[in-house]
């Protein structure tokens, strides 16, 4: 290890920059929230939990954007493909 390192160079913020399209946020969750977000990331055997936690907000975004109309249409839909089956 050198007695001495020469920082001039160096830059400050994240290692990896943060890809285009995302923000980088600080939020707070409930430990029993992360935590299961964490847990399916292990049985699923690897991943991301931020991955995971990114799409059910999106996936709560698009239920509450559809309208019930829709909703019955699509349910009704997945039961008669199951039906004919």
């Amino acid at each position: 290890m050198a007695a001495e390192y020469d920082f001039s160079q160096g830059k400050r913020g994240a290692i990896d920059p943060t890809p285009s399209g995302k923000t980088r946020i600080t939020i707070r969750l409930d430990d029993e929230v992360l935590a299961w977000f964490r847990e399916q990331v292990h049985i699923a055997g690897g991943g991301n939990y931020q991955t995971l936690i990114n799409e059910a907000l999106r996936q709560h975004i698009q239920a509450s954007r559809e309208s019930l109309e829709e909703t019955l249409r699509k349910v009704v839909r997945e039961e008669l493909k199951r039906i004919e089956k």
